[in-house]
């Protein structure tokens, strides 16, 4: 006989408008939900368990007199200021970075790991060109770099190692995890930051234009060296209307594109695709340097945003799904993570079945990944 057990009906119900389904919609396609809830019937635990895996919550949840209070644990900032309440995948990829997170530092100060100078190194400054300045120090790049790179994918790629060289765990991922049908919405969140002196986090939705990504990478390392975990939506690519967005957002475009050889190479030629072909970004960042700069006004701004944004989701939608999963894993977890979580498998620090668990991965799967892509 199997075991029933008795379930608060308001647990149920939060627990679905949390995962953000409609209770009609949700019960009808579950009707046996629609019974634990009206209390003509109790569920077993093993439909418990797969009811908690259809609203992505802790099995043990359903079992609380009152539903926990969840907050978001960082700022989380919009371009308009709304206070619409963050989508389930978006909380749960936070959370998942904050225990990755947990794991890598206590792992890195159990090997005497020392905190990381440039972490917070400006936290009272607005002077948008010495962090700049510190920036390109710390992670090795001249004024100009990107120009060494025959397209701007290949510099935001050398962008992005040379900001896990210096210890900034980078995540590229658009979904929760690895559930490619927990899609976390580019218009939500395009990314967020998780300072810490010892392991810092950044994070990028990578369902979003590799130009956007760009922008949004930068502004997070602005973040780090300002000192200020966060969250932005970063909606056409404008900041909140906070002291410490802005700053992020001016260091952002200060870094990719030099105010003053911006301004020598528009007065002799104001043209976006030569000026976005030199400075190695793509053409979406230099309209918001010509916008910045008062070169053009927020219509041509955003008329320009509109277009090149619709060419690029048009051109994606048409494009297979398919792809390599190992690579993809790469820059969901952090080749500089997977390096360490290998490196404590290894040593017997961390046992197997727990790396299973941060990175997502299970049996051979993990053990491919660790075999042939570390």
């Amino acid at each position: 006989m199997k075991t029933e057990v008795k379930i608060n009906s308001n647990i149920l119900t939060w627990a679905i408008a949390r995962a953000g389904f409609d209770l009609v919609d949700f019960t009808n396609r579950v009707p046996n939900v629609r019974k634990w809830i009206d209390g003509e019937k109790n569920p077993t635990v093993s439909q418990l368990k797969n009811f908690s895996k259809k609203v992505y919550i802790p099995f043990g949840y359903l079992f609380l007199d009152e539903h926990p209070k969840e907050e978001i644990p960082i700022p989380f900032f919009r371009t308009d200021n709304n206070n619409t309440k963050l989508s389930i995948n978006t909380y749960d990829t936070i959370l998942l970075l904050q225990r990755r997170q947990d794991w890598l530092k206590n792992y890195l100060l159990d090997g005497d790991a020392e905190e990381l100078p440039f972490v917070g190194k400006f936290k009272d400054s607005k002077d948008v060109y010495n962090i700049v300045k510190d920036i390109r120090k710390i992670l090795g790049l001249k004024e100009c770099w990107a120009g060494e790179f025959k397209t701007w994918q290949d510099a935001l790629n050398h962008l992005t190692e040379q900001i896990e060289e210096c210890g900034i765990i980078t995540v590229f991922n658009g979904v929760v995890g690895n559930n490619t049908k927990r899609k976390i919405p580019v218009d939500e969140c395009r990314g967020f930051v998780l300072v810490d002196k010892i392991a810092p986090f950044l994070f990028i939705n990578n369902s979003d234009s590799k130009a956007a990504q760009m922008f949004t990478l930068v502004h997070e390392l602005a973040h780090i060296w300002t000192g200020h975990s966060a969250g932005f939506d970063f909606r056409t690519l404008m900041p909140a209307d906070d002291p410490v967005e802005r700053i992020c957002d001016k260091v952002a475009a200060e870094f990719l594109v030099s105010e003053q050889i911006f301004n020598e190479m528009w007065d002799k030629n104001p043209d976006i695709k030569k000026s976005a072909k030199f400075f190695k970004v793509s053409e979406l960042v230099i309209a918001r340097r010509a916008l910045d700069a008062g070169k053009i006004n927020k219509k041509q701004f955003f008329d320009f945003y509109d277009e090149y944004s619709d060419k690029y989701f048009r051109r994606k939608k048409d494009r297979s799904t398919g792809g390599d999963f190992y690579a993809t894993t790469r820059k969901r977890l952090s080749i500089t993570f997977a390096s360490h979580i290998n490196n404590a498998v290894k040593s017997g620090s961390l046992l197997y079945r727990d790396a299973c668990k941060l990175t997502g991965l299970k049996g051979d799967t993990f053990q491919y990944f660790l075999t042939k892509y570390i």
